[in-house]
């Protein structure tokens, strides 16, 4: 079985910085640099995916919007939201990339089940809902089959600057955070859980690729 990737929790770093660490990372892998996820919060940011729509930004406000290279529409960063980014070699653990999305929906629908919330992901819309509100977002950049972003998960934020776009270019779509369901335990605690969920989530899709013995 591959190493499991390397988990740094870093805090609230910009989102820029950041950005180009995980394209300088990512350009700069070679077969044997192990898998990381970093654990972060960002300053309040919006960002715009390649496909994105000037007019899902319904209002201009004072909070920037980076064009950054993921796929999807804009979405919203925000201190109290934590932010998995995983920089993964795909070929390494046999993953495509729509086993990625739904193996980091599942790990974020496993968290919240832990805590009594029942969560989905849906088919026309990638991310995790609970009662069609939506809770976790996810974008992805595919470069020599390694990847970088990765999922946001709405924990104790202020949900207000989503009022002022198109969440994941989806209209009216409503969206919800942990503390709203109840969950109050810590935001490091939660982090710590999302990323055992991904690893565990990466181990079992590894194994079951395992030809029979």
């Amino acid at each position: 079985m591959p190493q499991n990737p390397v988990v740094h929790s870093q805090g609230l770093v910009e989102y820029q910085p950041t950005w180009q660490a995980m394209q300088h990372f990512t350009a700069g892998r070679t077969p044997a640099t192990r898998d990381e996820i970093w654990l972060v919060q960002h300053p309040p940011t919006y960002t715009q995916g390649m496909a994105g729509k000037p007019e899902h930004l319904l209002d201009p406000t004072d909070i920037p919007v980076v064009k950054i290279d993921r796929g999807g529409q804009i979405t919203y960063h925000g201190p109290g939201q934590i932010v998995a980014y995983l920089l993964l070699d795909l070929r390494r653990w046999k993953l495509n990339v729509r086993e990625l999305v739904r193996l980091m929906e599942q790990a974020v629908i496993d968290l919240l089940g832990e805590y009594g919330v029942a969560a989905q992901g849906r088919e026309d819309a990638p991310g995790v809902y609970v009662n069609d509100a939506k809770i976790a977002s996810l974008g992805l950049k595919i470069k020599n089959g390694c990847c970088y972003h990765g999922v946001a998960l709405n924990v104790d934020m202020n949900l207000t600057p989503f009022n002022h776009i198109n969440p994941c270019g989806y209209q009216g779509l409503r969206v919800t955070q942990c503390v709203a369901l109840g969950i109050t335990v810590g935001l490091e605690e939660l982090q710590a859980q999302l990323a055992q969920n991904l690893i565990h989530g990466l181990q079992r899709h590894w194994a079951a690729k395992q030809p029979p013995q």
